[in-house]
């Protein structure tokens, strides 16, 4: 995971100034989505906006979701040239969190609510849920919490746009990553899960108050394989992970993005960086 680090896009601005919370490609379609809070509505309301931007970070469009939950994690599905936005939703408003799953297409300039959604709870029980597809190998992810911690659930894709949760392809507890460091996102790719940590700092650049981390995840073998510590985008003003997606392409290669906010309050912005070698 140290291979060299590429920019995609730096500085751009989403449908709102909020700080973006995570991001999703529909891979086929060349699509890219992102999620971060409602600037008008509180932040545990589970308000979320939704933007639709090219690959130079222009936004093309939007969306509402009313009462879905934080974004920590959205995935995207191409059925033909219709993208499928795969979220959170009934948001716990004591955290502002999802604690069911829902699916639907994107339609510039729809607001849901979740009385306007099919949703659906693929774990009894479990709070704090986001799913993460791995369209290239016909799988979704469900992170979630439970009562000893957070767990993550992998389910056929197949099965899981239709509702069906029955079969569970593998399920594993979430390592411990570094301790007192913020989570900010995670993504499926094949066997393994990505994760994602880290804290705003100023980009003074001081390099000493970096703590952005990659972490790879290989579920056959049940334990971490890799992590890296990354600099990328050290002199943004703010810097705080955001956000990680795979751009799983037709052919043999694949990105693996991962996102900063920056910029100053009430008037954030989206980074995006990739690296073109996976684990």
């Amino acid at each position: 995971m140290s291979a060299t680090t590429n920019e995609f896009f730096r500085h751009k601005r989403l449908w709102g100034p909020r700080v973006m919370q995570s991001f999703a490609f529909d891979t086929p379609n060349n699509r890219l989505f992102t999620g971060q809070l409602r600037s008008e509505t509180a932040a545990n309301s589970g308000d979320i906006t939704l933007s639709q931007l090219d690959f130079a970070g222009n936004v093309l469009g939007h969306m509402y979701l009313t009462g879905f939950g934080h974004a920590v994690s959205i995935g995207a599905e191409a059925v033909g040239s219709t993208s499928y936005i795969w979220t959170e939703t009934d948001v716990d408003t004591d955290d502002g969190r999802g604690r069911q799953i829902t699916r639907f297409p994107w339609q510039n300039g729809k607001t849901h609510t979740t009385s306007s959604v099919t949703k659906w709870k693929p774990i009894a029980g479990a709070a704090n849920c986001t799913p993460a597809v791995d369209q290239r190998f016909g799988r979704v992810g469900i992170r979630h919490r439970r009562s000893n911690g957070m767990h993550i659930n992998i389910y056929s894709l197949a099965a899981a746009r239709t509702g069906d949760f029955s079969t569970v392809l593998a399920s594993f507890k979430q390592p411990a990553l570094t301790p007192g460091v913020d989570f900010q996102g995670w993504t499926l790719y094949g066997s393994y899960v990505y994760f994602w940590e880290g804290e705003a700092y100023p980009g003074d650049p001081d390099e000493t108050k970096a703590n952005s981390k990659l972490w790879c995840y290989d579920i056959n073998a049940g334990q971490l394989v890799d992590s890296f510590l990354t600099l990328a985008g050290k002199s943004l003003t703010y810097r705080e992970a955001e956000g990680i997606a795979v751009y799983g392409s037709t052919d043999a290669t694949a990105r693996l993005y991962f996102g900063f906010a920056s910029g100053l309050e009430g008037d954030r912005r989206a980074n995006l960086f990739y690296r073109n070698t996976l684990v």
